[in-house]
């Protein structure tokens, strides 16, 4: 029985052993070009919370990770089918209510593992700053790989491109479409240029519209995914991510929490 993964444990437990953290993945259900699976956000963010979880348990961290939430918000995609969308405003709330249940049974340290890059959360932890008797964090956790991803992949990830494609062969490999002589399914994941330098410099932002920016969902190139990629990228995510939740885990609720004593 995996203690750290909330859904496989029992109240037995539970009672007798309290938990300091609490780990929620939000996920999606989108399309990912034409060789990933819908649920690949879902997927991802249960996995990450997975391994990383395992590694800060293994270490004595109290901590437990609780079911993904497997929809989030979509509405840049509104024109692709089976693009499951939830409102910002609707996910903030049941978001929300998630915080609350864990800080009721006196789990106070919440970590959002965020997996999709629709979900905006940030302005989540601004609201409930001053509203929750807790601390609430939020981790993207593709930006943890940091300078590490140059060393580990090629090109450029935006969507269903090689880091993801190769997180997808490492982990769930089935579920990603190839050809009968083993070439992805999916294209090369190029995307129209805005007729808006500002746009396109980054200097001005704007949700995109995905039927337009792309010709199958794809933004980046997903044909240099490898498998090791994939664990090779886990295993960083493992001692940065772990760590941090050891620390959590471990770390005293005092008046200058989070903040280091002098």
């Amino acid at each position: 029985m995996r203690h750290y993964v909330l859904a496989e444990t029992n109240y037995a437990y539970t009672k007798a052993n309290p938990y300091e953290v609490a780990v929620l993945p939000l996920g999606a259900t989108e399309p990912h070009n034409l060789h990933l699976p819908y649920g690949t956000d879902l997927f991802e963010g249960t996995i990450v919370g997975e391994h990383i979880c395992a590694a800060a348990h293994a270490k004595g961290a109290k901590v437990a990770l609780l079911p993904t939430i497997p929809y989030g918000t979509e509405t840049n995609m509104a024109k692709l089918p089976l693009a499951i969308n939830v409102d910002p405003s609707t996910l903030f709330r049941f978001v929300t209510d998630i915080v609350k249940s864990c800080i009721a049974s006196g789990v106070r340290k919440v970590v959002l593992l965020n997996s999709h890059g629709g979900n905006e959360m940030k302005p989540l932890l601004r609201e409930l700053a001053d509203k929750i008797d807790g601390h609430l964090f939020l981790c993207n956790w593709y930006h943890a790989l940091g300078e590490e991803y140059q060393k580990i992949f090629e090109h450029k990830e935006d969507h269903a491109g090689e880091m993801e494609t190769s997180f997808g062969l490492a982990y769930f490999p089935t579920l990603v479409a190839r050809t009968a002589d083993g070439k992805l399914t999916g294209d090369d994941g190029q995307t129209r240029k805005s007729r808006f330098e500002a746009l396109n410099r980054g200097w001005v932002s704007i949700t995109r519209p995905w039927h337009l920016l792309t010709t199958n969902t794809g933004s980046g190139y997903p044909h240099a995914a490898t498998a090791e990629k994939g664990q090779q990228m886990m295993r960083v995510l493992e001692d940065r991510l772990g760590t941090f939740l050891l620390e959590l885990s471990n770390a005293k609720l005092d008046e200058k929490f989070p903040f280091a004593v002098e």
